[in-house]
């Protein structure tokens, strides 16, 4: 049986549905999809930002993302700033604990081939690592302070020679991947980074239970997929993504390519349609923005270089599933100025929806007023 041709209007009408940008109604905000796989807070803030784009009401309806009794901020997928619901936490830990000794050289980036290079176990890195960090933080430390001590008591095969600071301490990507299964979790707001234990945390996570689900709730957020670009979300292989495939997935092929998507939203998939009138100012690493088959969500390349540069990503302005727009805030205090820079021509109706998205970029920095340019 031949595989169903699914266009790329149809998988992005989809995405917007499925990653809540529709802001759904009678849905509580804690039961949004996006929370699957944790909202990115970098810079500070963005993950507020991200939920102000799902919620009826937008940034006005946003919850305290620093009430830690329902929210929790760790250093979760690819060793970002995460977001995450409190109840959720110890299973992601476990399911991002690596699946083989090669997933984890590729989750540790720059230390990893470091070990891989000297013999060296990157699982037994990791271990070592978070074995010494619940050792040592049981206050709120900064980040600083938590390399010092743990470079001091962990052997120097695990420690890395930092150009920046030019010294030998604990690898930044180490400590970022060690610290969710040592139980600890960001102090919300703090800077520099700051670090505390996560209360009744039940011992240093180091077994692998859950990526399959985390494939999953990729594949619902971002179906039609393949496992390429599963892999590089999570910050690791196709091959690896594929040994914890999930079952009850449907190949389709989209814009010619194979791709995979859960049986259950297939039917969804077909019927979706662009949704008219839908403008949302989306925040660096915002879900959407975080998709890994780029070539799909924006076609253009050039605009792709603007939206995705090596370092400083700006924001995007969706408009009905397209990216349109990149964003920047400049100032602070009660000069704060927003530059947008459209990728063709804006009508007045989606610049005056991007002022009212824009509130929360404002309520968020204590403006009553941002100024906005088009360049």
């Amino acid at each position: 049986m031949a595989a169903v041709e699914i266009t790329r209007a149809q998988a992005l009408a989809h995405r917007v549905i499925a990653q809540g940008l529709d802001r759904p109604t009678g849905v509580d905000v804690k039961d949004l999809p996006v929370w699957d796989l944790g909202l990115q807070d970098s810079p500070a803030g963005s993950a507020a930002l991200s939920l102000a784009s799902r919620v009826p009401g937008g940034f006005d309806a946003v919850p305290d993302l620093a009430d830690r009794r329902r929210f929790t901020t760790v250093w979760g997928t690819r060793g970002a700033p995460l977001t995450v619901r409190s109840g959720d936490v110890a299973d992601l830990a476990a399911a991002l604990w690596p699946l083989d000794a090669a997933d984890a050289v590729s989750r540790l980036s720059g230390n990893g081939q470091q070990f891989r290079k000297n013999g060296q176990d990157p699982i037994e890195a990791i271990r070592v690592a978070a074995e010494a960090m619940a050792g040592v933080v049981d206050r709120p430390m900064t980040k600083g302070e938590v390399s010092t001590e743990v470079s001091a008591i962990i052997p120097d095969e695990y420690i890395t020679w930092c150009r920046g600071c030019q010294a030998h301490h604990l690898g930044d990507q180490l400590m970022r991947v060690a610290a969710l299964p040592a139980g600890l979790r960001l102090v919300p707001g703090a800077t520099p980074a700051t670090l505390e234990p996560i209360p009744g945390w039940k011992g240093v996570v180091h077994d692998q239970v859950g990526a399959e689900g985390l494939v999953r709730s990729y594949l619902q957020l971002y179906g039609p997929t393949a496992a390429p670009d599963v892999g590089a979300y999570f910050q690791t292989s196709g091959k690896a993504v594929s040994s914890v495939w999930p079952d009850g997935l449907v190949e389709v092929r989209l814009e010619g390519r194979k791709a995979w998507v859960p049986e259950e939203d297939l039917d969804a998939l077909l019927g979706a349609e662009p949704t008219s009138g839908l403008v949302r100012v989306l925040p660096r690493s915002d879900p959407w923005l975080l998709a890994r088959d780029r070539e799909l969500t924006v076609p253009d390349a050039a605009s792709r270089k603007v939206l995705w540069p090596v370092i400083g990503w700006p924001g995007a302005v969706l408009v009905d599933g397209e990216v349109v727009a990149s964003w920047r805030v400049k100032g602070s205090g009660t000069k704060v100025a927003m530059t947008v820079d459209p990728f063709g021509k804006l009508t007045k109706k989606v610049t005056d929806e991007i002022a009212r998205e824009a509130h929360g970029i404002a309520a968020q920095r204590s403006v009553d007023d941002l100024a906005i340019t088009y360049g």
